[in-house]
């Protein structure tokens, strides 16, 4: 049974930085993308960041670019993500992902995963 469990939110105020963590169980992820999806309160789930299983690729959502950076440690069977200058508007819950395919720019319209953990909230005040 494939598990994904995120951890590392929490409530910060703006400005701050987090580090959240994705371990997954189950499966290697060495042969698999993954990604990094929020979801604000009342609102449509949303494509945050993605790193290819090499981490030879990676791709940003505009709205955090140059403010979060995403990482994977294959061995660790771990993915990151790095906030830096958090605002409210990142406040939602965040969700990491696998799957098998490399949607290169077309990320923002992503919406189906192999697999999905249950999330980490993180909330910023302002």
């Amino acid at each position: 049974q494939v598990q994904l469990i995120e951890s590392g939110g929490g409530l910060v105020q703006a400005g701050d930085s987090l580090r959240l963590s994705c371990t997954v169980s189950g499966r290697s992820i060495s042969n698999v993308h993954m990604a990094w999806f929020r979801q604000a309160l009342g609102k449509e789930r949303e494509f945050v960041a993605a790193v290819s299983y090499t981490s030879r690729r990676i791709y940003y959502a505009d709205s955090v670019k140059d403010r979060f950076t995403i990482s994977r440690d294959n061995a660790k069977n771990e993915m990151y993500l790095e906030m830096h200058r958090l605002k409210s508007e990142d406040t939602a819950t965040y969700y990491c992902a696998t799957g098998r395919n490399w949607y290169k720019n077309e990320w923002a319209k992503v919406r189906d995963m192999d697999y999905w953990g249950k999330g980490t909230l993180v909330t910023v005040s302002s």
